[in-house]
């Protein structure tokens, strides 16, 4: 979980050792005019403190260094402005001199502490902490929950998350209302996977500042990772409160993106893009989903922009090569899924989506290689099974498709799509009774299956199933309503059943069906003719092409929407907005 930022909180000493004790440290008889000077500019450094001048501060604590260097009080307050104004790094070798000079100085063990806190090395801080809070215990007092809490971060930094949590907790028993500090504990809680008190912290932080944005991040983040349902509106209400906070809106857009809502998530990642325009981060994850929505030239435009800025991300160059297949690149697709895999050889998914692309240029054998390699590296996957069974069958080698089929229907019985291609080699080689048990098997998976209907259709005929293949092939019928083909089947098994007037209708059907798909294809031919001509400016033309396409097909939309758009460039604004209400009837469907 993303950490709140951190309190800087820098002690500095308030009370400044008296001239006479610095005198001697290096001059035990009488104080010498540079002490005095040092003395007055460390009073004066004190002074500008209290006004909150640091400038002035930083100095006069140089000046203090300067004329009493072996006084371990101006280093130890150098230290302490330095830090204080960002300058973290002097800050330490300062703080270290003075530790150097005394070593029991507590003002200046906790300041370097905070220091090495905030940039490290953490395990340098780590011992300083323990002894403040050894000497504390001592005195029979607490540290301050600024200290403890950077004492918690810093044992976090060093995976020592168990007594981070400790030192969290004790921290806010010296400061129960603060919330960032519940929603760090709560943080830590949550690296433990302990969701219920990570859940607990963060909704306590959100009790006590409910415009905590951090703190409604990471409560959404745990109840998503419990499956909770308001885990996204807790994401929400976080970018609502934090808009220009990019690692907050990444997280919205990727919980958007797993709860399937990838349309919402689109315009999150557009987002995080315009405030960060070279984050690859989001390039990556808009891509993705992108692709997931079929807008895949856009998602191939972003993540050929990754992979020039992240050459060696394998898992990239993966999605462009399966996004470059998708938009029928194939042949530019290759090159790529070679080279991730080159980078990444146990990439089951870079094998898989090679061997699609190889299928896509038919390059079978290429294909069946691939999908080899793959299930060397999961051979109890069912898809790579099913899509080697794919690919010997489009090499017409049923002998070895079917094994493969069978595997993978028998890893995967909820999965429709391989009893389905089993069905149809059985009913290829003659095998009619395996071919109507799998058929069966996968339409009752998948019952939308028009095609599957019409086969099963066919292989009842073949058995001789004449009442079954009747009652398949008219559900075919329904969900194929403009196929030709059921009729014809369903025609020959009337035929055997002795109902000559029946199969007539059904051959009718059928040929008038031929008909009308045979007109929608010169109706489309000609309507391409037409948008063609006017592209090229032939009004004329085009406004002849569309009307012969409706002369074929008079519902052909596309038609009608491109006879609009050509009598709208001779101005007949009243025919052409005829035309578009036309092509809209057109799209309606009608109930039979």
């Amino acid at each position: 979980m993303d950490k709140p930022p951190q309190n800087g909180l820098v002690v500095v000493k308030t009370a400044f050792t008296a001239v006479i004790a610095l005198s001697s440290i290096a001059f035990p008889q009488e104080p010498s005019a540079a002490l005095k000077k040092a003395d007055a500019a460390y009073r004066a450094g004190q002074a500008a403190l209290a006004q909150r001048d640091l400038s002035a501060a930083q100095a006069d604590f140089e000046q203090v260094v300067q004329l009493a260097p072996q006084a371990e009080q101006g280093h130890s307050a150098l230290g302490a402005v330095l830090v204080s104004r960002g300058h973290t790094k002097e800050g330490i070798r300062e703080l270290e001199k003075a530790l150097a000079i005394k070593a029991t100085d507590s003002t200046a063990q906790m300041n370097l502490a905070m220091a090495y806190a905030q940039i490290g090395p953490p395990e340098k801080a780590i011992p300083l902490f323990a002894k403040l809070e050894a000497g504390a215990h001592l005195q029979n007092r607490p540290l301050p929950s600024y200290v403890l809490a950077a004492y918690a971060r810093a044992l976090e930094e060093t995976q020592k998350v168990g007594p981070a949590i400790t030192k969290m907790k004790a921290a806010l028993a010296t400061d129960s209302q603060n919330p960032e500090l519940h929603d760090e504990l709560g943080s830590l809680y949550a690296q433990q996977k302990d969701w219920s008190d990570a859940q607990h912290e963060f909704a306590t932080a959100i009790s006590l500042n409910p415009n905590l944005a951090a703190a409604h991040l990471h409560l959404g983040l745990v109840m998503q990772a419990q499956g909770q349902a308001n885990g996204l509106t807790e994401l929400m209400r976080a970018s609502q409160l934090a808009p220009q906070n990019t690692a907050i809106a990444m997280e919205l857009g990727r919980a958007l993106a797993a709860s399937g809502q990838d349309e919402q998530a689109i315009p999150v990642f557009q987002r995080v893009l315009e405030l960060e325009p070279g984050s690859t981060a989001a390039s990556y994850e808009l891509a993705l989903a992108l692709q997931r929505t079929n807008k895949v030239q856009e998602a191939i435009l972003l993540l050929k922009k990754v992979v020039a800025a992240e050459p060696n991300n394998a898992e990239a160059k993966t999605n462009l090569g399966m996004a470059l297949s998708q938009a029928q690149l194939a042949k530019d697709a290759v090159p790529v899924l070679q080279r991730s895999i080159a980078l990444a050889p146990n990439s089951v998914t870079a094998h898989q989506d090679l061997a699609a692309a190889y299928v896509q240029l038919s390059q079978f054998g290429d294909a069946v290689d691939e999908l080899h390699a793959a299930l060397k590296l999961a051979p109890d996957l069912p898809q790579l099974h099913y899509n080697l069974g794919l690919a010997f069958k489009m090499q017409d080698d049923a002998a070895r498709a079917i094994p493969e089929l069978e595997t993978a229907e028998r890893l995967d019985p909820s999965a429709p799509e391989a009893p389905y291609l089993l069905g149809i080699l059985y009913m290829q080689t003659g095998r009619y009774d395996d071919a109507a048990r799998e058929m069966n098997a996968s339409l009752k998976l998948r019952p939308e299956n028009g095609d599957g209907w019409a086969t099963l259709g066919s292989v009842y005929d073949k058995l001789n199933k004449l009442p079954e293949a009747t009652s398949a092939l008219h559900e075919a019928i329904r969900q194929l309503p403009s196929q030709p083909d059921p009729h014809l089947t369903l025609a020959a098994v009337l035929v055997k059943q002795n109902q000559p007037a029946e199969a007539a209708s059904e051959r009718r059907k059928a040929a008038a069906l031929m008909r009308s798909n045979m007109n929608r294809q010169r109706a489309e031919v000609a309507t391409n003719a037409g948008s063609s001509q006017l592209r090229n400016g032939d009004v004329d033309g085009a406004i002849v092409q569309f009307r012969d396409a409706l002369s074929y097909d008079a519902n052909y939309a596309e038609a009608h929407l491109g006879l609009a758009n050509a009598l709208d460039r001779q101005g007949k604004t009243a025919e052409a907005a005829a035309e578009r209400q036309k092509a809209e009837t057109a799209k309606t469907p009608t109930n039979p």
